[in-house]
């Protein structure tokens, strides 16, 4: 089995991102299960594209879909994607993607969309198809700062969220049926995942008075591992031939659970 973990490069000024500071930081292997582990650009739609490709080259001995594929391909279990939210207090799973750009800052190549859709057409929005409750209580349990988040807002983060649920409510990985990967759900588990400020991120620097909150950077990289021992707990209790992706899906923005 294997599991994919991103975080985005710096951006906004920003020297690190603890984002993907964090997941290169994690064990390449947990619970017997591999961990890949890569770096993607805050750039709307390409910051996707990127992770699409790596789905690809991580799965397909077709190397990533430009030579036909075959029975070899291997499963993915999971896309976990992760993103910083500079002022949050914790490590927050999201429960929602929009079908909503917005940039309240340019992105790494300029582009700062407004009142634009990820997707033409598409659903209002998507649930994480992640145990995201759990992981937030067991980190909790673990002593980290975590809560459930309701919103990704409508940056590069919540661009990539959309695309990604988008893309696997399909089913499939790449638009090639026999990539379908393992797990249960007739397609990979998906969803995003928030980290705050690093500690060291901010040490040094003159915020008036009003220092944002942080975590330190071991802390943030052992509430991602927790969020993926839970992640991999999930997977084990799923039925190998539900075909569930679709109820992913919404049309309005509500809670389920």
């Amino acid at each position: 089995m294997k599991i994919l973990i991103t975080g985005f490069m710096p951006f906004g000024g920003e020297a690190v991102n603890p984002a993907w500071e964090a997941v290169k930081a994690l064990p390449d292997t947990i619970d017997g299960v591999t961990i890949l582990k890569k770096e993607i650009p805050v750039v709307f739609g390409e910051a996707f594209e990127t992770v699409r490709k790596t789905i690809l080259e991580s799965t397909c001995p077709g190397q990533g879909g430009l030579r036909p594929c075959d029975s070899q391909c291997e499963k993915l279990a999971a896309v976990v994607c992760v993103g910083q939210a500079g002022g949050r207090s914790g490590i927050t799973p999201e429960k929602v993607a929009i079908n909503l750009r917005d940039g309240r800052i340019a992105d790494n190549a300029g582009n700062q969309p407004a009142d634009e859709p990820v997707r033409d057409g598409g659903p209002v929005g998507y649930f994480s198809t992640l145990p995201v409750r759990q992981m937030v209580s067991a980190m909790t349990r673990e002593g980290i700062p975590a809560s459930l988040s309701l919103s990704a807002g409508a940056y590069v983060c919540n661009d990539l969220f959309y695309s990604l649920m988008d893309y696997l409510a399909a089913g499939k990985l790449a638009g090639d049926d026999h990539i379908s990967a393992e797990g249960g759900a007739g397609s990979a588990l998906g969803g995003f995942i928030h980290v705050p400020f690093s500690s060291e991120q901010l040490a040094g620097r003159d915020f008036g008075g009003k220092t944002p909150p942080s975590l330190p950077l071991s802390d943030i990289t052992r509430g991602l591992e927790i969020c993926l021992r839970e992640l991999i707990a999930h997977l084990q209790t799923l039925p190998r031939t539900a075909s569930s992706s679709e109820e992913s899906m919404i049309g309005e923005i509500y809670e389920t659970d």
